[in-house]
Protein backbone atom coordinates (compact mmCIF):
# COMPACT_ATOMS: atom_id res chain seq x y z
CA UNK A 1 0.00 0.00 0.00
CA UNK A 2 1.45 3.54 -0.92
CA UNK A 3 1.32 6.02 1.98
CA UNK A 4 -1.92 7.21 1.45
CA UNK A 5 -3.50 3.74 1.90
CA UNK A 6 -4.26 3.33 -1.75
CA UNK A 7 -2.70 0.20 -3.46
CA UNK A 8 1.10 0.49 -5.23
CA UNK A 9 1.13 -1.08 -8.77
CA UNK A 10 5.16 -0.77 -9.71
CA UNK A 11 6.36 -1.32 -12.52
CA UNK A 12 7.06 -4.87 -12.94
CA UNK A 13 3.15 -5.19 -12.85
CA UNK A 14 2.42 -2.28 -14.88
CA UNK A 15 4.54 -4.14 -17.32
CA UNK A 16 2.63 -7.35 -17.08
CA UNK A 17 -0.48 -5.55 -17.58
CA UNK A 18 1.09 -4.25 -20.91
CA UNK A 19 1.91 -7.31 -21.75
CA UNK A 20 -1.14 -9.06 -21.55
CA UNK A 21 -4.05 -6.17 -22.26
CA UNK A 22 -1.83 -4.36 -25.34
CA UNK A 23 -1.89 -8.52 -26.61
CA UNK A 24 1.85 -8.68 -26.85
CA UNK A 25 2.99 -11.63 -24.84
CA UNK A 26 2.70 -15.04 -27.26
CA UNK A 27 -0.17 -16.29 -25.31
CA UNK A 28 -2.26 -13.15 -25.24
CA UNK A 29 -2.10 -12.38 -28.94
CA UNK A 30 -5.10 -11.74 -30.90
CA UNK A 31 -7.06 -13.94 -33.36
CA UNK A 32 -8.37 -10.79 -35.60
CA UNK A 33 -7.86 -7.08 -36.23
CA UNK A 34 -11.17 -6.35 -34.41
CA UNK A 35 -9.93 -7.63 -31.13
CA UNK A 36 -6.40 -5.92 -31.28
CA UNK A 37 -8.18 -2.57 -32.09
CA UNK A 38 -10.67 -3.35 -29.36
CA UNK A 39 -7.97 -4.71 -27.00
CA UNK A 40 -6.50 -0.99 -27.83
CA UNK A 41 -9.18 0.95 -27.42
CA UNK A 42 -7.36 3.03 -31.51
CA UNK A 43 -4.88 2.45 -33.48
CA UNK A 44 -2.15 5.19 -34.85
CA UNK A 45 -3.85 6.20 -38.00
CA UNK A 46 -1.78 8.35 -39.53
CA UNK A 47 1.30 6.52 -41.43
CA UNK A 48 -1.24 4.00 -42.91
CA UNK A 49 1.69 1.19 -42.82
CA UNK A 50 1.43 1.18 -38.89
CA UNK A 51 -2.48 0.19 -39.01
CA UNK A 52 -1.42 -3.12 -40.54
CA UNK A 53 2.18 -3.36 -38.37
CA UNK A 54 1.03 -2.68 -34.82
CA UNK A 55 -2.09 -5.42 -35.93
CA UNK A 56 0.42 -7.96 -37.20
CA UNK A 57 2.58 -7.67 -33.98
CA UNK A 58 -0.26 -9.07 -32.18
CA UNK A 59 -1.79 -11.28 -34.31
CA UNK A 60 -1.70 -15.38 -33.36
CA UNK A 61 -1.16 -15.58 -37.31
CA UNK A 62 0.62 -12.90 -38.49
CA UNK A 63 0.35 -14.12 -42.32
CA UNK A 64 -3.28 -12.81 -42.27
CA UNK A 65 -2.50 -9.89 -41.20
CA UNK A 66 -2.34 -7.68 -44.48
CA UNK A 67 -5.97 -9.24 -45.74
CA UNK A 68 -7.88 -9.74 -42.66
CA UNK A 69 -6.84 -5.70 -41.90
CA UNK A 70 -8.32 -4.64 -45.02
CA UNK A 71 -11.34 -7.21 -44.72
CA UNK A 72 -12.01 -5.45 -41.42
CA UNK A 73 -11.39 -1.98 -42.68
CA UNK A 74 -13.12 -2.42 -46.21
CA UNK A 75 -15.25 -5.19 -46.79
CA UNK A 76 -17.16 -5.44 -43.73
CA UNK A 77 -16.56 -2.12 -42.10
CA UNK A 78 -16.07 -3.40 -38.31
CA UNK A 79 -13.28 -0.85 -38.24
CA UNK A 80 -13.04 2.68 -39.31
CA UNK A 81 -10.24 5.06 -40.08
CA UNK A 82 -11.21 8.54 -38.91
CA UNK A 83 -10.21 11.35 -37.08
CA UNK A 84 -10.13 11.60 -33.31
CA UNK A 85 -7.97 12.17 -29.98
CA UNK A 86 -5.29 15.56 -30.35
CA UNK A 87 -6.94 15.75 -33.83
CA UNK A 88 -5.04 12.70 -34.73
CA UNK A 89 -5.74 9.96 -37.36
CA UNK A 90 -6.65 6.50 -35.84
CA UNK A 91 -8.40 3.23 -36.47
CA UNK A 92 -11.47 2.58 -33.77
CA UNK A 93 -13.95 -0.07 -33.90
CA UNK A 94 -16.96 0.84 -35.84
CA UNK A 95 -19.31 0.95 -32.91
CA UNK A 96 -16.72 3.17 -31.06
CA UNK A 97 -17.73 5.75 -33.59
CA UNK A 98 -20.22 7.64 -31.98
CA UNK A 99 -18.02 7.92 -28.65
CA UNK A 100 -15.10 9.10 -30.12
CA UNK A 101 -16.83 11.86 -32.13
CA UNK A 102 -18.98 12.99 -29.33
CA UNK A 103 -16.04 12.80 -26.66
CA UNK A 104 -13.59 14.84 -28.69
CA UNK A 105 -14.86 15.40 -32.23
CA UNK A 106 -16.76 17.79 -32.05
CA UNK A 107 -15.03 21.05 -29.91
CA UNK A 108 -12.25 20.03 -32.65
CA UNK A 109 -14.66 20.24 -35.44
CA UNK A 110 -15.97 23.89 -34.52
CA UNK A 111 -12.43 25.10 -34.28
CA UNK A 112 -11.73 23.28 -37.69
CA UNK A 113 -14.71 24.72 -39.72
CA UNK A 114 -14.16 28.29 -38.25
CA UNK A 115 -10.53 28.55 -39.16
CA UNK A 116 -11.79 27.25 -42.47
CA UNK A 117 -14.48 29.96 -42.96
CA UNK A 118 -11.71 32.61 -41.56
CA UNK A 119 -9.17 31.93 -44.07
CA UNK A 120 -11.29 31.88 -46.52
CA UNK A 121 -12.66 35.74 -46.22
CA UNK A 122 -9.32 36.92 -45.09
CA UNK A 123 -8.74 35.48 -48.73
CA UNK A 124 -11.83 37.38 -50.21
CA UNK A 125 -13.55 33.95 -51.18
CA UNK A 126 -16.91 32.91 -50.96
CA UNK A 127 -18.48 32.78 -47.93
CA UNK A 128 -20.40 29.92 -45.36
CA UNK A 129 -23.91 29.90 -47.02
CA UNK A 130 -21.47 28.90 -50.64
CA UNK A 131 -19.49 26.66 -48.66
CA UNK A 132 -22.53 24.80 -47.41
CA UNK A 133 -23.64 24.25 -51.07
CA UNK A 134 -20.67 22.76 -52.03
CA UNK A 135 -20.69 20.40 -48.92
CA UNK A 136 -23.88 19.27 -49.56
CA UNK A 137 -23.09 18.60 -53.32
CA UNK A 138 -19.54 16.96 -52.38
CA UNK A 139 -21.46 14.44 -50.06
CA UNK A 140 -24.27 13.68 -52.51
CA UNK A 141 -21.61 13.06 -54.81
CA UNK A 142 -19.68 10.71 -52.21
CA UNK A 143 -22.94 8.68 -51.42
CA UNK A 144 -23.10 8.17 -55.49
CA UNK A 145 -19.82 6.65 -55.57
CA UNK A 146 -19.42 4.99 -52.33
CA UNK A 147 -15.97 5.80 -52.37
CA UNK A 148 -14.13 8.58 -54.38
CA UNK A 149 -10.89 10.57 -54.38
CA UNK A 150 -10.63 13.98 -54.42
CA UNK A 151 -10.03 14.60 -57.54
CA UNK A 152 -13.01 12.43 -58.15
CA UNK A 153 -15.22 14.77 -56.01
CA UNK A 154 -14.41 17.32 -58.01
CA UNK A 155 -15.18 16.37 -61.39
CA UNK A 156 -18.67 15.91 -59.88
CA UNK A 157 -18.44 19.16 -58.02
CA UNK A 158 -16.16 21.58 -59.78
CA UNK A 159 -16.16 24.46 -57.12
CA UNK A 160 -14.14 22.11 -55.12
CA UNK A 161 -11.21 22.74 -57.27
CA UNK A 162 -11.51 26.54 -55.81
CA UNK A 163 -8.60 28.14 -54.75
CA UNK A 164 -7.34 30.73 -52.05
CA UNK A 165 -4.59 31.99 -50.58
CA UNK A 166 -4.02 31.05 -47.15
CA UNK A 167 -1.85 33.41 -44.30
CA UNK A 168 -1.12 35.49 -47.15
CA UNK A 169 2.24 37.66 -46.28
CA UNK A 170 3.23 35.30 -43.57
CA UNK A 171 6.16 33.10 -43.80
CA UNK A 172 4.10 30.10 -44.11
CA UNK A 173 1.80 31.56 -46.96
CA UNK A 174 0.46 28.87 -49.05
CA UNK A 175 -2.31 28.12 -51.75
CA UNK A 176 -4.97 25.72 -50.66
CA UNK A 177 -7.88 24.37 -52.62
CA UNK A 178 -11.55 24.49 -51.22
CA UNK A 179 -11.48 20.63 -51.36
CA UNK A 180 -8.51 19.98 -49.18
CA UNK A 181 -9.91 21.78 -46.55
CA UNK A 182 -13.60 20.94 -46.76
CA UNK A 183 -13.07 17.55 -47.17
CA UNK A 184 -10.34 17.81 -43.63
CA UNK A 185 -13.03 19.18 -41.84
CA UNK A 186 -15.78 17.17 -42.88
CA UNK A 187 -13.50 14.68 -41.55
CA UNK A 188 -13.41 15.82 -38.03
CA UNK A 189 -16.86 16.21 -38.14
CA UNK A 190 -17.59 12.80 -38.23
CA UNK A 191 -19.09 13.13 -41.94
CA UNK A 192 -16.29 11.39 -44.52
CA UNK A 193 -13.68 8.46 -43.76
CA UNK A 194 -10.95 7.35 -45.15
CA UNK A 195 -10.89 4.81 -47.53
CA UNK A 196 -9.41 2.07 -49.61
CA UNK A 197 -5.58 3.54 -50.83
CA UNK A 198 -4.72 4.02 -53.97
CA UNK A 199 -2.28 1.65 -53.72
CA UNK A 200 -1.10 -1.05 -51.59
CA UNK A 201 -1.40 -1.01 -47.68
CA UNK A 202 1.63 0.99 -47.63
CA UNK A 203 0.19 3.76 -49.72
CA UNK A 204 -0.44 7.58 -47.72
CA UNK A 205 -3.18 8.07 -50.82
CA UNK A 206 -6.51 7.04 -50.12
CA UNK A 207 -10.19 7.83 -51.18
CA UNK A 208 -12.92 8.82 -49.08
CA UNK A 209 -16.19 7.38 -48.25
CA UNK A 210 -19.39 8.09 -46.03
CA UNK A 211 -19.07 7.82 -42.31
CA UNK A 212 -20.96 4.78 -41.06
CA UNK A 213 -24.01 6.45 -39.66
CA UNK A 214 -23.88 7.06 -35.63
CA UNK A 215 -26.42 8.45 -32.87
CA UNK A 216 -25.43 11.41 -31.71
CA UNK A 217 -24.64 10.91 -27.89
CA UNK A 218 -24.26 13.43 -24.81
CA UNK A 219 -21.00 14.52 -24.38
CA UNK A 220 -20.21 13.74 -20.91
CA UNK A 221 -20.79 10.29 -20.71
CA UNK A 222 -19.03 9.75 -24.13
CA UNK A 223 -16.23 11.01 -22.59
CA UNK A 224 -16.59 8.96 -19.32
CA UNK A 225 -17.23 6.26 -21.77
CA UNK A 226 -14.02 6.74 -23.75
CA UNK A 227 -12.20 6.83 -20.31
CA UNK A 228 -13.30 4.13 -19.24
CA UNK A 229 -12.62 1.51 -21.97
CA UNK A 230 -8.76 3.40 -22.46
CA UNK A 231 -8.20 2.82 -18.74
CA UNK A 232 -9.45 -0.83 -18.72
CA UNK A 233 -6.34 -1.61 -21.23
CA UNK A 234 -4.03 1.12 -20.49
CA UNK A 235 -4.77 1.60 -16.58
CA UNK A 236 -3.33 2.75 -14.19
CA UNK A 237 -2.48 5.82 -15.77
CA UNK A 238 -1.97 9.26 -14.36
CA UNK A 239 -3.81 12.38 -14.97
CA UNK A 240 -1.33 13.89 -17.34
CA UNK A 241 -1.47 10.71 -19.39
CA UNK A 242 -5.24 11.00 -19.81
CA UNK A 243 -4.96 14.69 -20.59
CA UNK A 244 -2.55 13.92 -23.16
CA UNK A 245 -4.04 11.00 -24.39
CA UNK A 246 -7.43 12.89 -24.87
CA UNK A 247 -6.55 16.21 -25.43
CA UNK A 248 -9.36 17.32 -23.21
CA UNK A 249 -8.77 20.14 -20.59
CA UNK A 250 -7.74 18.76 -17.08
CA UNK A 251 -11.28 19.59 -16.20
CA UNK A 252 -13.04 17.36 -18.39
CA UNK A 253 -10.41 14.21 -17.73
CA UNK A 254 -11.41 15.07 -13.87
CA UNK A 255 -15.36 15.09 -14.77
CA UNK A 256 -15.02 11.65 -16.50
CA UNK A 257 -13.12 10.34 -13.92
CA UNK A 258 -15.58 10.57 -11.51
CA UNK A 259 -18.44 9.94 -14.14
CA UNK A 260 -17.08 6.41 -14.53
CA UNK A 261 -16.32 5.82 -11.11
CA UNK A 262 -12.81 5.41 -11.28
CA UNK A 263 -10.45 4.08 -8.89
CA UNK A 264 -7.21 5.67 -7.74
CA UNK A 265 -3.72 3.92 -7.16
CA UNK A 266 -0.61 4.68 -6.02
CA UNK A 267 1.91 4.60 -8.73
CA UNK A 268 6.07 5.57 -8.84
CA UNK A 269 4.62 8.88 -10.67
CA UNK A 270 2.30 9.85 -8.09
CA UNK A 271 -1.57 9.21 -7.96
CA UNK A 272 -2.65 6.65 -10.82
CA UNK A 273 -6.27 5.30 -11.84
CA UNK A 274 -7.75 2.20 -12.75
CA UNK A 275 -11.50 1.09 -13.77
CA UNK A 276 -13.11 0.48 -10.71
CA UNK A 277 -12.70 -2.78 -8.95
CA UNK A 278 -9.01 -3.17 -11.31
CA UNK A 279 -6.87 -2.12 -8.70
CA UNK A 280 -5.58 -5.77 -7.56
CA UNK A 281 -2.79 -7.56 -8.33
CA UNK A 282 -2.72 -9.33 -11.81
CA UNK A 283 -0.82 -12.71 -12.53
CA UNK A 284 1.61 -11.45 -15.49
CA UNK A 285 2.93 -13.58 -18.95
CA UNK A 286 3.64 -16.98 -18.27
CA UNK A 287 6.36 -17.28 -20.68
CA UNK A 288 8.88 -14.25 -21.41
CA UNK A 289 8.04 -12.04 -24.67
CA UNK A 290 9.47 -10.35 -27.31
CA UNK A 291 8.30 -7.71 -29.36
CA UNK A 292 8.75 -5.28 -33.16
CA UNK A 293 6.25 -2.58 -32.71
CA UNK A 294 6.00 0.06 -35.68
CA UNK A 295 6.05 3.92 -35.93
CA UNK A 296 3.54 5.23 -34.01
CA UNK A 297 2.63 2.13 -32.32
CA UNK A 298 -0.21 2.78 -29.68
CA UNK A 299 1.59 1.28 -26.71
CA UNK A 300 5.04 2.94 -27.43
CA UNK A 301 2.89 6.22 -27.42
CA UNK A 302 -0.19 5.45 -24.99
CA UNK A 303 1.46 7.54 -22.10
CA UNK A 304 2.78 11.26 -21.48
CA UNK A 305 4.98 9.42 -18.68
CA UNK A 306 6.95 6.64 -20.27
CA UNK A 307 10.21 6.49 -17.70
CA UNK A 308 8.23 2.94 -16.47
CA UNK A 309 8.66 1.48 -19.75
CA UNK A 310 11.35 3.75 -21.72
CA UNK A 311 14.71 5.18 -20.35
CA UNK A 312 14.77 8.68 -20.76
CA UNK A 313 18.20 8.35 -22.86
CA UNK A 314 16.85 6.20 -25.42
CA UNK A 315 14.42 8.74 -26.86
CA UNK A 316 16.77 10.92 -28.83
CA UNK A 317 17.31 8.27 -31.15
CA UNK A 318 13.96 6.63 -30.83
CA UNK A 319 11.75 9.69 -31.86
CA UNK A 320 11.63 12.40 -34.03
CA UNK A 321 11.71 15.97 -32.83
CA UNK A 322 7.94 16.60 -32.71
CA UNK A 323 7.49 13.57 -30.39
CA UNK A 324 7.02 10.87 -32.57
CA UNK A 325 8.28 7.48 -31.87
CA UNK A 326 9.63 5.08 -34.58
CA UNK A 327 10.56 1.50 -34.76
CA UNK A 328 11.21 -0.37 -31.31
CA UNK A 329 12.07 -3.63 -29.80
CA UNK A 330 10.50 -4.78 -26.36
CA UNK A 331 11.72 -6.96 -24.25
CA UNK A 332 9.74 -8.05 -21.23
CA UNK A 333 7.86 -4.89 -21.38
CA UNK A 334 10.27 -2.46 -21.96
CA UNK A 335 11.71 -0.78 -24.89
CA UNK A 336 15.42 -1.93 -25.84
CA UNK A 337 16.32 -1.17 -29.13
CA UNK A 338 15.18 -0.29 -32.60
CA UNK A 339 14.84 -1.29 -35.88
CA UNK A 340 13.92 -1.01 -39.42
CA UNK A 341 13.53 -2.42 -43.05
CA UNK A 342 16.41 -2.15 -45.33
CA UNK A 343 15.84 -1.82 -49.32
CA UNK A 344 16.93 -5.10 -50.09
CA UNK A 345 13.78 -6.21 -47.18
CA UNK A 346 15.94 -7.35 -44.56
CA UNK A 347 15.13 -6.78 -40.75
CA UNK A 348 17.60 -5.01 -38.60
CA UNK A 349 17.33 -4.02 -35.39
CA UNK A 350 19.92 -2.97 -32.38
CA UNK A 351 19.60 -3.38 -28.73
CA UNK A 352 20.25 0.19 -27.30
CA UNK A 353 19.49 -0.84 -23.66
CA UNK A 354 21.18 -4.12 -22.73
CA UNK A 355 20.69 -4.02 -18.80
CA UNK A 356 19.00 -7.89 -18.60
CA UNK A 357 19.42 -8.96 -22.17
CA UNK A 358 20.92 -11.84 -22.78
CA UNK A 359 21.11 -15.01 -25.37
CA UNK A 360 17.15 -16.06 -24.63
CA UNK A 361 16.51 -12.42 -25.30
CA UNK A 362 18.19 -12.24 -28.38
CA UNK A 363 17.03 -15.26 -29.93
CA UNK A 364 13.63 -14.22 -29.41
CA UNK A 365 13.88 -10.89 -30.94
CA UNK A 366 15.47 -12.30 -33.64
CA UNK A 367 12.86 -15.00 -33.83
CA UNK A 368 10.05 -11.97 -33.54
CA UNK A 369 11.86 -10.00 -36.84
CA UNK A 370 11.90 -13.27 -38.77
CA UNK A 371 8.05 -13.43 -38.13
CA UNK A 372 7.73 -9.54 -39.44
CA UNK A 373 10.07 -10.30 -42.83
CA UNK A 374 7.66 -13.35 -43.23
CA UNK A 375 4.55 -11.50 -43.59
CA UNK A 376 5.87 -8.04 -44.82
CA UNK A 377 6.95 -10.04 -48.00
CA UNK A 378 7.95 -7.76 -50.36
CA UNK A 379 6.60 -4.77 -49.47
CA UNK A 380 8.97 -1.95 -48.47
CA UNK A 381 8.31 0.06 -45.53
CA UNK A 382 9.46 3.92 -45.68
CA UNK A 383 8.45 5.31 -42.14
CA UNK A 384 6.10 8.95 -42.57
CA UNK A 385 8.29 10.21 -39.36
CA UNK A 386 11.73 8.99 -39.38
CA UNK A 387 13.79 8.35 -36.10
CA UNK A 388 17.62 8.69 -36.22
CA UNK A 389 18.19 5.12 -35.65
CA UNK A 390 15.68 4.10 -38.01
CA UNK A 391 17.68 6.65 -40.78
CA UNK A 392 20.56 4.91 -39.90
CA UNK A 393 19.72 0.93 -39.53
CA UNK A 394 18.00 1.13 -43.17
CA UNK A 395 20.93 2.76 -44.53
Amino acid sequence: MGDDGRRHIGTAERRDRLALRQRLAGAARAGSPEEVAGSLVALHGTDPATVHLAVGARLADAAKTVEETERALYDDGSLVRMHGMRHTVFVFPTELTAVVHASTGRTVAARERSGLLRSMAQAGAPGAAWLAEVEESTLAALARRGQATAAELARDEPRLKERFVYAAGKSYEGVHTVSTRLLKVLGVEGKVVRGRPLGSWTSSQFRWAPAPRHPELDPGGAQAELLRRWLAACGPATEDDLKWWTGWRVTEVRRALAAMGAEAVSLDEGTGYVVAGDAGPVAGPSEPWAALLPPLDPTAMGWQQRDWYLAPELRPTLFDRSGNVGPTVWWNGRVVGGWAQRADGEIVWRILDGDGIGRDAETAIESEAARLASWVGTTRITPRFRTPLERELSA
